[in-house]
């Protein structure tokens, strides 16, 4: 059933069509993460609703989400429960400041994201998103050491092709250059380690060895700079940014007992990994271990409102109680713990509960992965992988023209098939919502093996 058509404020008081605001946006508006020039060729979608996985833009075309917006909507579009309770919350308290003042919403928050790490991580501090979650985990490490009496641990550690944001704190621990490198100056660098990217592995080797030894060589940092360390983050079980690098969770033990036997923090960046996308709630989970800071945005609030948070440990916390105000954690957002963002992350916990979602999840996934099998058999693919709800494949692309223009031309490609596909340089992978039918399965793989074969021809 069709979603029905509805106009916007901006569109009832004006006659323009769709095709006039597209031209207005590329006059007003900076689009993220996007060179300005290449829209001169490549339109700007309008979009004027959505509905479940997809989107449906001005003119009634229909667009397979298989991307998740960004990696956020979890639930779909336009679903009703988190419609409701946000209609709910809007008639109680839209906004509060957090200083002095708390609400419902983000205490229940609060206490039932602790619960699912078994109050192993008790306190969450709120912002807006995932960026500034990773820069107050950041300095939360750094001013608990302070606090501690050892302020010489100031420096980070992060692993080869990391991304955790683009403010310029989070690009200290980024590495991929394409971000970094403009803000090279203004940037104090980290520590960079290999990665334990499974398709690193050498021959003869599995997954595992190559966690082993990525572990091995931050140990051997940890051996001359653990003094000086403040804290390694890492994406637990895939580097989304870097192309959906994924590796073992053997890694992550490892990385916990190295931490803990150097006196390290660990800081888990869950910020598009958690909320159930590799399998789990929480990413770590699946190597059973927790770090001492996890970052959580993205599909925390189905994808409604910008919304992050940090969860730590209670010895963390108690390192900031103290009557002396420099001992505080003096870090603020405008719009931290926001009613309704919390009030959306409240209903996406509650589909989580009701729904059995990580249980339904392993039926869609397996699903869907052997409708993709023809791909990872292609000989024009490598690195066909699948960790949860994310897959990916690795395009073979010698020519250098055609391999620095692929990642615009899929998608494209995909676009005029219907399906909003984004790759990462080579890399195809697909981050559906999760309420995908059988017939969308099956579609967003006809279609991704259809575009794939457009593009390579």
């Amino acid at each position: 059933m069709r979603a029905p058509e509805y106009k916007t404020g901006t569109e009832l008081n004006d006659s323009r069509s769709p095709s006039d605001w597209v031209a207005r946006s590329l006059r007003s508006v900076w689009h993220p993460c996007t060179q300005m020039q290449h829209h001169e060729t490549v339109p700007l979608i309008p979009v004027s609703h959505g509905r479940g996985p997809w989107l449906v833009d001005t003119q009634g075309r229909e667009y397979l989400d298989g991307i998740s917006s960004w990696w956020v909507n979890l639930f779909g579009h336009a679903n009703p429960r988190i419609n409701a309770a946000l209609k709910d919350q809007l008639d109680r308290l839209e906004h509060a400041m957090l200083a002095g003042f708390t609400h419902a919403p983000v205490v229940e928050l609060s206490e039932r994201l602790s619960a699912l790490t078994g109050g192993v991580l008790g306190h969450c501090f709120y912002a807006s998103d995932g960026a500034s979650a990773v820069e107050i985990a950041l300095k939360m490490s750094f001013h608990y050491w302070r606090n501690s009496g050892q302020g010489q641990k100031q420096e980070f550690v992060c692993l080869a092709g990391s991304y955790h944001g683009e403010t310029i704190g989070a690009l200290a621990v980024t590495d991929v250059a394409l971000f970094r490198d403009a803000y090279g100056p203004l940037i104090q660098r980290a520590h960079v380690v290999a990665s334990p990217d499974a398709r690193l592995a050498r021959e003869g080797e599995s997954a595992a060895d190559v966690a082993r030894r990525a572990a091995a060589a931050l140990e051997t940092l940890l051996q001359e700079r653990a003094g000086q360390i403040a804290a390694v983050i890492v994406e637990p079980l895939v580097q989304c940014a870097t192309g959906m690098a994924m590796h073992d969770p053997e890694y992550l033990r490892l990385v916990r007992a190295l931490c803990d036997q150097y006196e390290v923090h660990l800081l888990a960046d869950e910020i598009a990994v958690g909320c159930g996308r590799t399998g789990s709630f929480f990413a770590c989970e699946q190597a059973g271990i927790w770090p001492d800071f996890l970052c959580l945005s993205k599909g925390i609030s189905g994808g409604y409102l910008p919304l992050s948070l940090v969860m730590t440990r209670d010895a963390i916390y108690q390192a900031f109680y103290d009557p002396d105000v420099t001992r505080g954690f003096l870090h603020s957002h405008s719009y931290t713990g926001n009613p309704l963002a919390c009030r959306a992350a409240l209903a996406t916990l509650d589909i989580f509960a009701q729904d059995d979602v990580l249980n339904t999840n392993r039926a869609r996934a397996h699903q869907l992965t052997q409708a993709l099998l023809p791909l990872a058999t292609d000989a024009r693919v490598r690195h066909f992988r699948h960790q949860g709800m994310i897959w990916a494949f690795d395009a073979v692309v010698d020519e250098p023209e055609r391999a620095a223009t692929f990642s615009r031309r899929f998608f494209t490609a995909a676009l005029q098939r219907g399906l909003l596909l984004r790759p990462i340089a080579r890399t195809v992978y697909l981050m559906p919502p999760y309420v995908l039918d059988d017939a969308e399965i099956a579609l967003i793989a006809d279609r991704t093996r259809a575009t794939f074969e457009e593009v390579m021809a």
